[in-house]
C-alpha cells in the first residue's frame, strides 16, 4: 500500500492476530503482523512502527513488558493494549507512556478503529472513520 504508517500487531492467538491485522488493512493501513513480543522486538523496522496493538498475556514477554522495553530503547510508540483481563493496573497505564487505551476482548471493530483513528492522526472526516 504505502502508506508510511505501519501497524504492528502482536497477538499470540493466530485467530485474534489475523482479524485485526485484516481489520487494520480494511481501514487503508499497512500490518505487520508477530506472534510474540520477542518476534516484534527482534524484527528491524521497530522505527518504522506507527503504532503498536499488543496483547498483553502472551507467553513468554507479556505486552506490557514489551512497552517498557520499548521505552527504555528509545521508541515512544503509541500503543493499544487488548485483553480479555483488564486489571484497575493495566487501566492506569492509558495516558502514560503513550499508552492510548486498553480494549477488552473480544475487540470490538469501531473501537479499535477509533483509536487507531487517534493514534495515526487520520481526520474525523474521512470515509473510513468511526462515528463518534
Amino acid at each position: 500500500m504505502g502508506t508510511g504508517r505501519t501497524v504492528c500487531v502482536v497477538d499470540d492467538d493466530e485467530a485474534v492476530r489475523l482479524a485485526v491485522a485484516s481489520l487494520v488493512r480494511s481501514l487503508g493501513w499497512e500490518a505487520d503482523i508477530f506472534a510474540s513480543a520477542e518476534a516484534f522486538l527482534a524484527q528491524a523496522r521497530l522505527s518504522e512502527t506507527t503504532c503498536l496493538i499488543s496483547d498483553v498475556r502472551m507467553p513468554g514477554m507479556p505486552g506490557t513488558l514489551m512497552h517498557e522495553r520499548l521505552l527504555q530503547l528509545g521508541y515512544s510508540i503509541p500503543t493499544i493494549f487488548i485483553t480479555a483481563f483488564a486489571t484497575p493496573e493495566l487501566l492506569s497505564r492509558v495516558g502514560r507512556d503513550n499508552v492510548l487505551a486498553v480494549i477488552e476482548k473480544p475487540v470490538e471493530a469501531h473501537a479499535l478503529a477509533h483509536w487507531l483513528n487517534v493514534a495515526l492522526n487520520r481526520p474525523r472526516g474521512s470515509t473510513s472513520a468511526p462515528a463518534a
